[in-house]
């Protein structure tokens, strides 16, 4: 099977090497520097399982910046391109996706067309109608980054947004290169799997919002949030997972898919999906203010990543905070290794631990480490459980 998978971010390269165990794939990008460490078999993004299997000899993969001639004998298409949120249409930009799509329709009139990157609700029927084509369906994508390849070796479910026997064909292909035996498989209509996707991310967003603002209410009574979490928790029906209280959730997804949420219910009647996106802010807000109670003269912001395992830190969390810090006039020093400027955000960026910690009257973290235990007294977190 002759397999494309345009885009190598997390979810693009995460399918490629996973497809590339038994199919002959190829990887597509705009960024020759990508597909150039590809080719010397090297990750451009942090993720261990990815690394490890990319030096398998075995791993049927190539990559190139020719996206026409890769098409062109292509029997898949996977697209996993971006697709930011864009608060002036108040909707994904899916512009990458679109001209994907018609690129392959250009080239190529057989292959089918799988688009794995998140679109809003509607996005499949109005692209079937505007290119004519019935070649194009959706599979919405469960990925964590920094374990993206492991999430799809060990997959909670497979969702294909197509009933038919060549959306069985993609389950399948899914299937071969997972390493979990029996994966839930759940074939829908490509509207209801588009929903899937942003409930199921906006479900996970209420969740983060709920235990934040629990931790909120137990920070301004001074209360243990710990104690009110863990008795909360041992109720069955909530259960002791994904409770542990941060800056607000951030990363690449959550903020994005709960905006569109919100969006594509339009006249739709509503009260908790707008008010999901409204926590976030509100606890931005609370952080922001605890931190300028202190009075400090400089704060260092001690990394920028979202999750531990991951370099990336598009919407993290924790930028919000320094967006507020700043406008009350608090001056912010950043340290973050995955960073190669010296200045981020009109913020100075340390290079060195040590230098770090001693100019930092506070240091703000959203995830406690033994690297700051030397300093603990300068940290501010609201991490409990030393978990994502």
């Amino acid at each position: 099977m002759e397999i494309v998978v345009v885009g190598t971010g997390y979810v693009g390269l995460s399918n490629a090497v996973l497809l590339a165990q038994h199919n002959k794939v190829t990887a597509v990008d705009i960024v020759a520097e990508k597909v150039a460490m590809l080719e010397a078999r090297e990750s451009p993004i942090k993720d261990a399982d990815i690394e490890a299997y990319l030096q398998r000899e075995s791993l049927q993969l190539s990559a190139t910046t020719d996206a026409a001639a890769a098409f062109a004998k292509a029997d898949w298409v996977l697209i996993a391109t971006p697709t930011d949120y864009d608060p002036d249409t108040n909707y994904f930009n899916t512009s990458s996706v679109d001209q994907v799509l018609r690129q392959v329709l250009e080239h190529n009139d057989h292959c089918q067309i799988v688009v794995r990157s998140t679109i809003p609700v509607g996005y499949v029927a109005k692209m079937r109608a505007e290119l004519g084509t019935d070649r194009l369906f959706f599979a919405p994508e469960f990925l964590r980054e920094g374990r993206a390849l492991h999430d799809n070796l060990y997959p909670s479910r497979i969702i294909v947004g197509e009933q038919s026997s060549r959306a069985e064909v993609f389950a399948k292909l899914l299937q071969e290169g997972a390493l979990k035996a029996d994966v839930p498989v759940q074939y829908t209509e490509p509207t209801e799997a588009e929903a899937i996707k942003l409930f199921a991310n906006t479900y996970l967003a209420m969740r983060v919002a709920f235990f934040n603002e629990l931790d909120t209410y137990a920070a301004h009574h001074d209360l243990d949030s710990r104690q009110i979490i863990d008795g909360v928790c041992l109720d069955p029906r909530i259960g002791n997972h994904y409770n542990n209280p941060s800056f607000g959730y951030g990363g690449y997804c959550l903020p994005k898919d709960t905006r569109q949420l919100l969006a594509n219910y339009d006249n739709v009647p509503q009260v908790m999906i707008g008010a999901i996106v409204d926590a976030n802010r509100t606890r931005k807000d609370f952080i922001a203010n605890a931190i300028a109670a202190r009075e400090p003269k400089r704060v260092g912001v001690y990394r920028l990543v979202m999750k531990s395992g991951s370099d990336n830190f598009r919407s993290s969390a924790v930028q919000g905070i320094m967006r507020r810090l700043q406008e009350k006039g608090i001056e912010l020093v950043v340290f973050e290794p995955a960073l190669t400027e010296n200045v981020f955000y009109n913020c100075r960026v340390v290079k060195n631990l040590q230098e770090f910690k001693q100019i930092s009257d506070i240091i703000i973290s959203n995830r406690t480490t033994d690297e700051l235990s030397d300093v603990q007294q300068k940290v501010y977190t609201r991490d409990i459980f030393n978990s994502d």
